[in-house]
């Protein structure tokens, strides 16, 4: 098990690539704290496929866009667990406008969620690893968008694009702390955020055309790629973003 006595914090873990990379965390042997918003019982599916093979987990409720509960998800976890060693930020949201008509009020939501919550959420566990002195994974959920521009979609773009320099940054601030800091950049990835397109075959099926490998994501090959960048065998690995996209950024530059 490559994460066995690990503690580790998914946010936005009740659904899609969180809830399969909570899972798959859980299978290495890491003691997982699932965090959530919404109705109480919204993480019960994750942490019921956790906890049927003997998994440790708890559910906690913060909204990571606010900073009282983002402490409070830190001090959840060492309070269950004694420790935290591994941040995933994956909790995310997405919502297309025309640039000039885009709502004030729908930007501010996904930049609080997408990029203030990620960095308060790093700050705060970056704060705890550095007291427990035995250095740490801080892995954002980015995705191919913090390169790939998209029409409509500024608002998450934009939030994408800011976490890849936050990232950047924070390695190099981190590193002599030895608390790695890296990007997973998925592409399209069979989840609830991308409903609108998967209910719609013509819209699908332009997608796939730009994708060498035709197909969707699973959330569990993500889910993969996290496990190598929590692990021992990613211990030099720090500042950047591992693209998992089926060839879709090489696609794009090649037009």
């Amino acid at each position: 098990m490559k994460l066995q006595e690990k503690v580790v914090i998914v946010t936005g873990a009740a659904t899609g690539i969180g809830q399969a990379i909570a899972i798959r965390f859980a299978q290495e042997g890491a003691s997982v704290v699932v965090d959530y918003v919404g109705k109480p019982d919204a993480p019960n599916e994750t942490k019921e496929k956790i906890e049927v093979f003997g998994g440790k987990v708890i559910a906690v409720e913060a909204d990571i866009s606010k900073l009282d509960e983002v402490h409070r998800l830190i001090d959840s976890t060492v309070t269950a667990f004694g420790r935290l060693d591994v941040v995933v930020n994956n909790a995310g949201i997405e919502k297309k406008f025309p640039f000039i008509d885009y709502p004030l009020e729908e930007l501010q939501k996904i930049l609080n969620v997408n990029l203030i919550g990620p960095f308060l959420v790093c700050q705060a566990a970056a704060r705890q690893m550095i007291k427990q002195g035995q250095g740490g994974r801080l892995i954002n959920i980015s995705s191919v968008h913090e390169d790939l521009p998209m029409p409509t979609n500024a608002a998450y773009c934009a939030s994408k694009g800011g976490l890849r320099m936050l990232t950047r940054t924070i390695a190099l601030e981190l590193g002599k702390d030895q608390i790695t800091v890296n990007n997973i950049g998925p592409g399209a990835v069979y989840t609830p955020i991308d409903a609108d397109i998967e209910a719609q075959p013509e819209a699908e099926k332009a997608l796939m055309a730009e994708i060498p490998l035709n197909r969707w994501a699973r959330p569990e090959e993500i889910a993969g790629l996290a496990v190598y960048l929590a692990s021992d065998e990613a211990g030099y690995v720090t500042g950047s973003t591992y693209f998992i996209d089926g060839g879709m950024l090489r696609q794009a530059g090649s037009y």
